[in-house]
């Protein structure tokens, strides 16, 4: 038998749930006006669970043929169930029935969107904004698009126009900052934020995404102010809590920068990168066994937190504990096998216990991903030339000067290098483009070879440049 079930008040709104589950159980039929459809509707969206609502909607369909919304919520639950070909039916049904819902062409656009079929997408938005009487969000919508295609001016100003329809819109606030970043207009970024805040001063994410611009120009005191206003405004702000952290990190205020990391913990449970952090600043204030308690932590909490396993590493080290640190080098090397700082710490360890082979074999990855590394080069080749590998070790530098040009103490160490295998000629002309270079880091020449300083030849070429 049929039953009738009218939406009138809450308590029929939560009652009509209970009403559409004991209709399932005793196989019967209910009639539910469209009030109480919708809301069993969303009971189930809200529990995550998209097969029962649809299932709902089509019993709400049957019930209701000509209600535009039940189409909609359709094609939204196809979306959210990747079905793709269904949701464009339901839509293409809602646009027969009531063609000016802006919805319908939302969601199309949502759809076209996944689907990277983007110029479709904007145009399906363009009709929902023609339609809708709120746009911020689906202006926000087109933003996302010519970010996917890679227009990050064009979504800078959709973004804008949506903000200014909505400033107290989180997400548009926070795109923004990041579209601003990919352009590296940084100044930019600062310049809207601060007229922001001119309007809105308590926006706390309009002040940390001013934060986050400022500490990419590293104005790390500017940044801190900045963190510091959003933290005033909204005290459990534990992302303010950790950039602020890494402000003062920055300023070697490491002590601080502690306290500051550790204030997360009473706004949420501590994570591997917080406790990563606290470790490395312990370790810059050299207080290693503190240091080594956070990183534990670290990857206790996070097995994959490769810069807490390299840390482990750098406090043995400090200790002189190299084959011990070798152990956890490699244990940040599996996880991030192209780290060159890694690969460094490796090596190191490796020439300080003695095995040159595998050091040169670490330097030589360190070099491998990352070629700019002047110290990686000049050790490198240090490690060679100890070796009695003269001619290897000047290969090496003459290398990293391909890589490196501007970098004077690579032609001062080619230069010493040279003269060792008595190549005097050659010596003199990089020690001539050395000082053109820089002249005033002649010194590292005499620090490396300390016999060159009664060169008279050297001596002679060196006066030429130095008054």
């Amino acid at each position: 038998m049929e039953e009738e079930f009218f939406f009138e008040s809450n308590e029929d709104a939560q009652r009509s749930v209970e009403r559409y589950e004991e209709m399932l159980r005793n196989q019967d039929q209910y009639f539910f006006d469209a009030g109480a459809f919708e809301y069993i509707v969303d009971f189930y969206i809200e529990k995550n669970d998209p097969v029962k609502a649809l299932q709902v909607v089509d019993f709400a369909i049957s019930q209701h043929p000509y209600a535009t919304v039940f189409l909609i919520k359709q094609a939204h639950l196809y979306i959210l169930t990747n079905n793709h070909e269904q949701a464009f039916i339901a839509l293409q049904k809602a646009e027969l029935l009531e063609p000016s819902e802006p919805d319908i062409y939302l969601l199309r656009g949502n759809i076209f969107q996944n689907t990277e079929r983007y110029d479709e997408a904007l145009e399906n938005y363009e009709k929902a904004l023609g339609l809708a009487e709120s746009t911020d969000e689906i202006l926000l919508q087109m933003a996302y698009v010519y970010q996917s295609m890679g227009d990050y001016e064009s979504a800078i100003t959709y973004i804008k126009l949506s903000l200014e329809q909505n400033m107290e819109n989180q997400d548009g606030l926070y795109e923004l900052a990041f579209c601003y970043d990919v352009l590296d207009k940084q100044e930019e970024s600062i310049k809207f934020y601060q007229q922001y805040i001119d309007t809105d001063p308590y926006s706390y994410a309009a002040w940390y995404n001013l934060g986050n611009s400022f500490h990419k120009l590293n104005l790390f005191e500017k940044a801190i102010d900045a963190y510091d206003y959003a933290i005033l405004i909204k005290e459990d702000f534990s992302s303010a809590y950790f950039n602020k952290g890494n402000a003062l990190v920055q300023l070697d205020k490491y002590d601080e920068a502690i306290e500051v990391y550790k204030q997360t913990f009473e706004y949420e449970p501590p994570n591997a990168d917080t406790y990563c952090a606290i470790g490395e600043c312990y370790e810059k204030l050299e207080k290693m066994d503190e240091a080594r308690s956070y990183y534990k932590k670290s990857v206790k909490m996070d097995p994959k937190m490769a810069d807490a396993w390299f840390g482990i590493g750098v406090t043995l080290n400090f200790e002189e504990r190299y084959f011990e640190s070798l152990h956890f080098y490699k244990k940040a090397i599996d996880l991030e096998a192209e780290n060159p700082d890694f690969w460094f710490a490796m090596a190191d360890a490796y020439y300080k216990l003695g095995q040159i082979d595998e050091s040169i074999e670490a330097y030589e990855k360190v070099l491998e991903f990352n070629p700019m590394d002047i110290e990686a080069w000049l050790d490198f080749s240090t490690v060679l030339y100890e070796q009695g590998k003269l001619l290897e070790a000047s290969e090496t530098m003459a290398e990293a000067i391909k890589n490196n040009p501007e970098a004077a103490e690579l032609y001062y160490r080619m230069v010493a290098y040279l003269f060792a295998m008595g190549n005097y000629s050659d010596a003199l002309g990089y020690l001539e483009t050395a000082l053109t270079t820089d002249p005033d880091k002649h010194y590292i020449l005499f620090e490396y070879l300390p016999q060159l300083q009664d060169n008279s030849a050297i001596l002679n070429v060196i006066n030429r440049y130095i008054r």
